[in-house]
């Protein structure tokens, strides 16, 4: 193993990802297995660099830099030192050598009379360590087609006003060579996989507690709504005999149900897309026909009824499938961890490295885990848990009617399954937009995924319908209708603010995104400034909360059970928000400062 030449604390010259220019950073850490320094620059943007790409100051020797604007007479003396006694009289016929110089001087006067993207007079990184040359800008495709056209001229500008040529001229050809490439696919720049340093969710404790934690909050929640008084103040409840948790017929349903929803996936509808670019610069493909799937559910379902199913025996049985997704999302788990130990190092998730066999189990260790074409994350997420929340509110509909011999659902009921239905609707229909959210982007496949997609969402979300089939509320119809402007607002907020954000991302030189503002990057990505992303940092968080109230007001306020949907999603948010806040700030530097600058709040305008 390489002893490492650097140590922590120490200032060095790094070298930019992409380029040949070099800055002065401090070291602050070193991985002992993907062999990196974590630097420090000026700006507070952090990379983990080569030892390849890092030099010591020393090595750097100031060389005064000959201006372009020197006469031909001074170049002449300068170079007559050298001349041989044999070199040919003035003003006669210029040898071969002496002609490409002359060449080479007026191509290199053509150069500083074209280029003025770097000020010769200053020590210009703020384009680099990303401080944009000015605060707002609404067009790109200014900036890549002259990057495109003129990629060798810019190269050649700096690397004489920095005077950064290297001794070797094979080497300057090949930096020369990564430079082009570099300005022309105007990839993302990503830190490279490593050991994840900063822990979350509590670190190792935490999440160790969390993986119990979790599934008892779940039981807790049923048992409650299930109880005549689910008052606090009856805590805890009734615990029913363990031998009624389990029953192999609901397994097998369960397992019928993940297994059907996996065969949707698989055919061959909808279109294919290409994912965010990774840390490696690839792009995964994704087949986009969730939208299709839930027609084909509601067809089966459909079919169950004409054929006088039961449907309602999910909720006699809603305690039984609980434990039943329970255990399926730990095997589950389990299996993605194991899976996960032989991933190369590039496709681990980067807050899922620990090194802690609980910490990475629980945040997950693969970022993308696929068998083949399968993405196991990507197809959780929308599928098995979010098109089972609608049918079980179906279920739980047709419950309320057949317990309290109802022709037809209460006023609340219609609310709360029509509100939710919705949601998921628009969540397959936009399903592409999920592509640039931090679960397919950021986080790995672990324990907290697998359990969020198939137990928490389709049993905790349905909270609220699940309470009012016990405790049924009746409402006004002026209430109801407050409630439904009140849902309609969220709606808008969270629709029209991850629409501008997905729009963006795809396709940031869209002319009709044109009227909005944003502040460049040294990733190449663009803070939004204006619209909605202008208005708070996070505002379809808003609008979720927003929605996430409209779904609770129609259980009353007789008890506080129904609204822990909306206590729980602020606080999810809130932390998720926390998270999102660092990742930024690492990634995108003084930039982000300055997006945090023009826009202060970031969930609820004038409050946080």
């Amino acid at each position: 193993m390489p002893n490492r030449r650097f140590a922590d604390g120490e200032v060095v010259m790094g070298r930019w990802p992409g380029s040949v220019l070099y800055y002065e950073v401090q070291v602050t850490s070193y991985d002992d297995v993907s062999h990196l320094y974590t630097v420090k620059y000026k700006d507070g943007t952090e990379l983990a660099l080569k030892e390849s790409d890092i030099r010591s100051q020393s090595s750097f020797k100031h060389r005064k830099s000959q201006s372009s604007s020197s006469s031909p007479s001074r170049r002449s003396t300068s170079r007559s030192r050298s001349r041989s006694p044999g070199r040919p009289a003035k003003g006669r016929r210029r040898s071969s050598s002496q002609s490409r110089e002359h060449k080479d001087d007026k191509k290199k006067t053509i150069q500083e009379t074209n280029l003025a993207l770097l000020k010769p007079s200053e020590n210009n990184t703020r384009r680099y360590n990303g401080e944009p040359d000015s605060t707002e800008r609404n067009e790109t495709s200014c900036i890549i087609l002259e990057q495109k056209l003129k990629p060798d001229l810019e190269i050649e500008r700096v690397l004489e006003q920095y005077s950064l040529h290297p001794r070797k001229e094979e080497k300057k050809k090949e930096e020369r060579h990564s430079e082009k490439k570099f300005f022309e696919t105007i990839k993302t720049i990503e830190k490279a996989s490593s050991k994840t340093k900063e822990l979350e969710f509590g670190g190792r404790i935490g999440t160790f507690m969390l993986i119990f934690f979790l599934p008892a909050t779940v039981f807790y929640l049923l048992l409650m709504c299930k109880q005549d008084d689910p008052s606090l103040m009856n805590f805890p409840p009734p615990l029913p005999a363990l031998e009624s948790l389990w029953e192999a017929r609901v397994f097998g349903v369960f397992l019928l149900w993940f297994f059907l929803q996996a065969l949707f996936y698989l055919l061959p509808i909808g279109k294919v897309v290409e994912g965010l670019p990774l840390s490696n610069g690839r792009k995964l493909q994704y087949r986009i026909n969730g939208f299709y799937a839930f027609i084909l559910t509601a067809a089966a379902i459909g079919a169950l009824l004409y054929f006088q199913f039961e449907l309602h025996y999910l909720y006699d049985h809603f305690m039984q499938f609980a434990v039943s997704a329970t255990a399926f999302s730990m095997a589950l788990s389990i299996y993605l961890y194991i899976r996960s130990l032989k991933a190369p190092e590039e496709e681990l998730a980067p807050g899922g490295n620990s090194g802690y066999f609980v910490y990475d189990f629980f945040t997950g260790h693969e970022l993308n885990p696929r068998i083949g074409s399968f993405d196991l994350k990507y197809f959780c997420e929308l599928r098995p848990g979010l098109i089972g929340w609608i049918v079980i509110n179906l279920a739980l509909l047709l419950a309320e009617m057949k317990i309290h011999n109802q022709s037809m659902p209460s006023l609340s009921m219609i609310l709360v399954n029509s509100f939710q239905l919705l949601y998921v609707v628009d969540a397959l229909w936009n399903e592409e937009a999920i592509l640039t959210t931090m679960d397919i982007t950021h986080d790995g496949f672990g324990f907290m995924l697998a359990f969020g997609d198939l137990v928490w969402v389709p049993f905790v979300y349905s909270l609220q319908a699940f309470y009012l089939v016990g405790h049924p509320t009746a409402i006004s119809w002026p209430v109801a209708a407050a409630i439904i402007i009140l849902n309609c607002i969220g709606y808008y907020i969270f629709r029209s603010a991850n629409s501008q954000k997905n729009n963006f991302r795809r396709n940031p030189a869209d002319p009709k995104l044109a009227y909005l503002k944003f502040i460049p990057t040294a990733t190449g990505k663009g803070l939004l400034v204006t619209g909605w992303w202008g208005f708070v940092r996070h505002p379809n968080y808003l609008g979720d909360i927003i929605m996430a109230l409209a779904w609770s007001l129609p259980c009353g306020f007789n008890h506080i059970l129904p609204y822990f949907y909306v206590i729980y999603f602020i606080c999810l948010l809130v932390h998720r928000e926390a998270r999102d806040e660092h990742h930024c700030k690492q990634k995108y530097g003084v930039a982000w400062e300055r997006y945090c600058q023009r826009v202060p709040y970031r969930i609820f305008p004038y409050i946080y």
